[in-house]
């Protein structure tokens, strides 16, 4: 009896902790109408929602939330901790978009603890007109020389001879999408634009949206985001110089390309060729020291390329290379054949003239010692008369 007492007791209690326990759970409800709104910016799109509805005790708090989104076919979401009500970021919407967002309960309302309410969800896309052949093909985009922007494309592998495409860009800083006013052609179509005067648009998101038109279907939208800093493609290196220092060290000299683009923004790959062989090298400086591979070579050249470095862009697009520039020091055989052959040409050509010059005043003394001998004779018979 006195056991059974014992574990009615064990009971009772362990009930009632759990029912206190219940009672004393601290709940926060999920922001209000959290959605994803579109406001034709082209895939700038806002995030925003309505505070939770909060307990009367809780009033007080401040009330943080967390924000995470993704295109829906990104394997990693974008987290973001914010206490504002409105999120906007870029977006591709080629692809659609889903994002969800919870409360977060401030710690000192809660004596230490974390305190999170349930998730909510929210997602966007755009419905897709026409089908995929009529989409254009093969988008790319280039920053040359950080100064003018060229996009280029291919019509859809589907559509019909009609079809024509317009091209619309926007960045912030701009009131609204703007379309490409210089458009790159073939037979009288748009296959690219060319923008140029693109004011404070570095280090921003670049929003593209590529349209169709046909009266025999409807055309299907393509997006592009980017920053234009990561896609510039800058001019060559300039004005290379080689030289040979105590027969063994190479020094390599070059200008950085004209423009606007920083000499501190350029990183440089450098290809040196001596005889058959040739390596490769890289740089952030416009010069550059390396030893011989072999102090008897007989051709010694070198030439070069740049692009952006990861100090002024997350990535970028190499330049052409440049002009080969080699060694002119050298004095080896071949070199002394190239100086000795002109000089017996030279010569020879001299021979030659004096010869001519022999041979035309060869007739001029003998019609003189005629003349001569004829006066003598003419003489010599008066003197016998």
């Amino acid at each position: 009896m006195a056991l059974m007492a014992v574990n009615t007791r064990c009971l009772c209690l362990f009930l009632l902790c759990t029912i206190t326990g219940h009672s004393l759970e601290i709940k926060v409800n999920p922001p209000q109408d959290f959605e994803i709104l579109d406001p034709g910016l082209l895939g700038y799109l806002y995030l925003q929602w309505k505070p939770p509805v909060v307990m009367d005790n809780f009033k007080e708090c401040k009330l943080e939330y967390e924000l995470k989104y993704r295109n829906v076919d990104s394997d990693s979401w974008k987290t973001i901790i914010t206490r504002n009500l409105i999120y906007k970021d870029g977006f591709d919407l080629n692809k659609g978009i889903e994002g969800k967002i919870r409360t977060h309960l401030s710690e000192h309302c809660t004596n230490g603890s974390e305190v999170q309410s349930p998730w909510t969800e929210a997602s966007y896309g755009i419905a897709d007109e026409g089908s995929l052949g009529t989409k254009i093909q093969d988008m790319k985009c280039i920053y040359y020389n950080w100064q003018y922007l060229v996009c280029s494309w291919k019509p859809g592998k589907t559509v019909h001879s009609d079809t024509n495409y317009t091209m619309f860009f926007w960045y912030e800083g701009l009131d609204h999408a703007l379309q490409c006013a210089d458009y790159l052609q073939d037979n009288e179509k748009n296959v690219g634009c060319k923008l140029s005067n693109l004011d404070s648009s570095d280090y921003k998101d670049f929003f593209i949206r590529v349209n169709g038109s046909s009266k025999l279907e409807p055309i299907r939208s393509s997006y592009m985001v980017f920053q234009l800093q990561n896609i510039v493609k800058p001019l060559p290196p300039e004005f290379l110089h080689i030289s040979v220092e105590n027969s063994i060290d190479i020094r390599m000299k070059w200008s950085t390309p004209g423009g606007p683009i920083p000499p501190s923004c350029y990183t440089y790959e450098i290809v040196v060729r001596e005889d058959d062989i040739s390596w490769e090298s890289a740089t952030d400086k416009n010069d550059m020291k390396l030893k011989r591979r072999a102090n008897e070579s007989e051709d010694l050249c070198f030439f070069v390329r740049c692009k952006i470095n990861i100090y002024c862009a997350d990535d970028g697009i190499w330049s052409e290379w440049s002009e080969e520039e080699c060694w002119e020091g050298y004095t080896g055989p071949d070199s002394k054949i190239i100086f000795i052959v002109p000089v017996c040409l030279f010569f020879i050509f001299l021979l030659l003239l004096l010869c001519l010059i022999v041979e035309k005043e060869d007739p001029e003394p003998t019609l003189s010692l005629h003349v001569d001998l004829n006066k003598e004779m003419y003489a010599y018979e008066e003197t016998l008369c």
